[in-house]
């Protein structure tokens, strides 16, 4: 029970307190609070005994470093003389990553200071004797994780004093509506999800592992990665949450649950952590007992990113676990506080009123036997540059603030420096430390509600509540310099200063590298850049590991199922004449078909091979040949007709009708060279429409030839009157080409045959062809000459029986018969026969019946004229 007793005017507060508060101070005109996790966590009761530890290895030769970073970056503003004749102090304290003991270890920091008391006062204790305050704390730095820094951060708010974290990067600290008094030299855990994200798409991951702790920072960064990776199509294959803290009975549980999860699934090569550096060290002494966890691919969070604790070498390599990634907040020059480190054998005075220090050096942590120097070597292999860089800018953001209120603006620093205020006496009875601690929370407000008149009423109070309530706002804007460097925080009281990627080797055999770059993360831009030279060292490790739910390569493209993740899918091949270069295509990409083609599960188009009748084609130069042959033959029976053009044999041809004919066989065989070579418009136009104009000079020529005939031996007076009125030679000839002219004009006038190029007919080959463009015209022409063949074939079959001498109807017959039967077999090969060689095929065909035409009529007489001259005579032909 307890008792509140008012004696004297005089306030008191006693309170039972079982464990002594460890802390470093250093006195100074202002004071900066320090938050350190030096001990990782509480003992089974929830207390920070710094005996319980030396066993359990919780003591964090890390952490205190860091709380030495902050001692000698304000060292530093103190001996640069930039504060004039004001002097920066410290009063750091350990949280011991835990909420509670944070918030009790940080009351100190409050601006009215309750001296709390053993419940039995010392024997020369006077209940009227004046107590002098202590400067008030103007900022604190720290502390690293976030839960706790969410809890101090709203009790530190009650009087406005900013906290300035050095590594708490949760984003629900950049509300500042609920957190305005927080700030921080580090970027929020959503960027830090970012660079995660560019990692895993640099490597063509998408099916990960996420084990984190069960906290803010934990719960928030997997939040903020499940929002990123659902914009990039990775999935997560389990997310395994921890207990925050170590003492918690589920904690064997739940990491026995993470390692069964991380060695069932096979296909998950990659794991991103965002835990603790001793949840790590458990997960990795159980996973690498299973040969099915080694070997993979760890991202880790920047809480064990250089974490030396992690990783048990004396059981373990880095080999057993694989690759390690780091994301590392900025890191800075750890030289000078390295040397700081090395004098710590000269200055006695500075481990004097540091209970943690001296707690290290003499061996209550460390071990009795370990020399100074070798305790120095332990704090030196803790220094994490990103701490360096980040506890140096949270120092150098206060001094410019105090700068800029205390010296810009020439405040009096003694008004900082309280008054002596009188206690009353307080007693509180209790035996619980629990129910103390509440009942000095209730103390405290009623203190400060009933006993802080006497420096409300002041003349300090109005400086030192302005100066307190102004100092928060100004810092949020100081614009501050480390290293020749400009920095400033946010409108969300950030620093994004970016990442560093590491990548963890070996030293020396037995020595890890926890601090060797490959790569930045650059905020502004949201990419990551890895150093050239590093890259190939990088690569080398990660290029063969493969951590995908499902790969389609290329050829393929995704097919989804309904109910499983995005990452998952089954593959199909690309049907013919479509196309995926990449893995994971999720369409197959059409070739260009007029010039492309592929087969079904191609990678790529290829380009068809052009085809056409080329000129060094032998099928081409066989009918060139026959055609070059059939020109020199019909110049030769024509100079022969010549030779001979008053004999008999010539004269019953009648000549001039022979030389036509000769001129048209002439044109015939020329025609068939425009059949052959690469087409263009013209040279199709003009291959159909000279063969159907001169082969229609051809046949309209033997047909006059063939009624002359039929006239010259019909014996019936009428008939025979009615032949010679009908017989007009040089009339018939054009009335029979007028119809194929006709034809032909209408033909190139309306549709002209035309190139094309033929991308379907094959599958590998485009092509090149002519394309009559309008069918009817050309069956048109080609019936048109038909017909006066049948015309010539009726009438000379009509002159058979004339005598052997006249006798040329016979030859008239077969040579059209030749003619009729060849391109009746033509059409329908033409139609259905398709590529290079269709053209080949016509031009067989006018070849055939030039020769038909040829052989027929002029080759018999040439015969006679040459070889049989006593038949070319009058007398054999009367």
């Amino acid at each position: 029970m307890g008792k509140f007793a008012c004696c004297g005017g005089k306030l008191k507060l006693q309170v039972f307190c079982s464990e002594a508060l460890q802390e470093a101070k250093s006195p100074g005109d202002i004071i900066i609070g320090g938050l350190f996790p030096i001990h990782e966590s509480v003992d089974d009761n929830g207390l920070c005994n710094r005996y319980f530890f030396i066993s359990l290895n919780r003591f964090s030769v890390a952490r205190l470093a860091q709380s030495l970073m902050m001692v000698r970056a304000i060292e530093e503003i103190n001996q640069s003389g930039e504060l004039g004749n004001i002097t920066l102090g410290y009063h750091i304290v350990d949280s011991c990553g835990d909420i509670t003991t944070a918030l009790r270890n940080t009351l100190p920091f409050m601006k009215i200071n309750v001296k709390i008391q053993s419940l039995h006062p010392p024997a020369n204790h006077n209940t009227d004797r004046e107590q002098h305050l202590t400067p008030p704390v103007m900022a604190v730095i720290g502390d690293y994780y976030s839960e706790i820094s969410v809890a101090v951060t709203r009790q530190l708010n009650l009087e406005k004093i900013p906290e300035i974290s050095y590594g708490s990067t949760s984003g629900l600290l950049s509300d500042k509506t609920r957190f305005p008094s927080f700030l921080r030299t580090v970027p929020e855990d959503d960027h830090q999800a970012k660079a995660v994200i560019e990692i895993l798409k640099d490597h063509n991951w998408n099916w990960v592992g996420i084990v984190a702790t069960d906290g803010e920072y934990g719960r928030y960064a997997v939040e903020r990665l499940r929002h990123h990776a659902e914009r990039h199509d990775i999935c997560f294959a389990y997310i395994k949450f921890l207990p925050e803290f170590l003492v918690d009975n589920n904690l064997k549980d739940s990491i026995n649950e993470a390692v069964k999860s991380i060695t069932e699934n096979t296909n998950v090569s990659v794991i991103v952590s965002f835990t603790k550096p001793n949840h790590m060290m458990y997960i990795f002494d159980n996973v690498l007992k299973h040969h099915s966890g080694r070997n993979k691919v760890w991202i880790a969070s920047d809480t064990w990113s250089q974490s030396v604790n992690c990783l048990d070498t004396t059981r373990w390599n880095l080999k057993d676990v694989g690759t390690i990634f780091g994301i590392t907040l900025k890191s800075g020059n750890t030289s000078r506080f390295e040397q700081f480190l090395r004098n710590l054998d000269n200055r006695p005075d500075l481990y004097q009123n540091n209970s943690f220090l001296s707690d290290f050096l003499n061996g209550t942590v460390s071990g009795s036997n370990t020399s100074l120097d070798t305790k120095i070597t332990q704090l030196i292999n803790m220094i994490y540059p990103y701490a360096v860089f980040s506890i140096e800018l949270a120092v150098k953001a206060i001094a410019e603030t105090v700068k800029d209120l205390c010296i810009n603006q020439e405040c009096d620093i003694a008004t900082l420096q309280p008054e002596k205020v009188h206690f009353v006496t307080l007693e509180v009875e209790t035996n619980v430390f629990t129910g103390s601690f509440v009942q000095a929370h209730l103390a405290y407000i009623y203190l400060i509600s009933i006993s802080f008149k006497s420096f409300v009423t002041s003349n300090k109070f109005s400086v030192f509540i302005a100066l307190s309530f102004q100092f928060r706002d100004v810092l949020k804007t100081a614009n501050f310099y480390l290293d020749g460097k400009k920095y400033s925080f946010d409108k969300k009281s950030n620093l994004n200063s970016g990442y560093d990627i590491v990548l963890w080797r070996y030293n020396s055999p037995n020595t890890l590298d926890m601090n060797y770059e490959v790569g930045h993360y650059h905020i502004e831009q949201g990419s990551i850049t890895f150093i050239r030279s590093e890259i190939s060292n990088l690569y080398h490790q990660t290029k063969k590991v493969r951590s995908r739910c499902s790969t389609c390569y290329p050829g393929e493209w995704k097919v989804r199922k309904a109910g499983q993740p995005i990452c998952c899918y089954e593959c199909k091949k690309c049907p013919v004449n479509y196309y995926s270069a990449d893995k994971d295509a999720s369409l197959c990409l059409a070739c260009e078909n007029t010039t492309h083609y592929s087969f079904e599960g191609s990678q790529n188009c290829t380009k068809k091979r052009i085809d056409y009748l080329e000129w060094d084609d032998v099928y081409h130069i066989v009918l060139l040949a026959f055609a070059a042959l059939g020109v020199l033959l019909t110049l030769v029976v024509a100079v022969i007709f010549l030779a001979r053009w008053n004999t008999p044999v010539v004269r019953s041809s009648v000549g001039p009708i022979a030389i036509l004919l000769l001129l048209s066989l002439l044109s015939t065989f020329g025609s068939v060279v425009f059949f052959g070579g690469q087409p263009k418009d013209w040279q199709c136009q003009t291959r159909q429409v000279l063969f159907g104009l001169s082969f229609t000079l051809s046949v309209s020529c033997i047909l006059v030839r063939s009624f002359r005939i039929i006239m010259a031996f019909e014996f019936d007076p009428v008939t025979q009157g009615i032949l010679e009125k009908l017989y007009k030679p040089y009339l018939i000839i054009p009335l029979c080409m007028a119809g194929q002219v006709l034809i032909c004009t209408v033909w190139l006038a309306y549709r002209p045959p035309v190139f094309q190029q033929d991308s379907k007919s094959f599958v590998k080959l485009l092509l090149l062809k002519c394309h009559e463009n309008l069918l009817p015209a050309f069956g048109a022409m080609l019936a048109y000459i038909g017909f006066l063949a049948i015309i010539c074939f009726i009438l000379a079959f009509k002159g058979r029986k004339l005598p052997e001498c006249y006798n040329e109807s016979k030859f008239i017959t077969f040579s059209m018969l030749i003619y009729i039967i060849t391109w009746i077999i033509f059409g329908p090969v033409y139609v259905n026969v398709t590529g290079k060689y269709n053209s080949a095929i016509e031009m067989a065909v006018i070849l055939i019946s030039a020769y038909s035409v040829l052989f027929c009529l002029f080759f018999t007489k040439c015969y006679i004229i040459l070889f049989k001259a006593e038949e070319n005579t009058v007398n054999v032909f009367r």
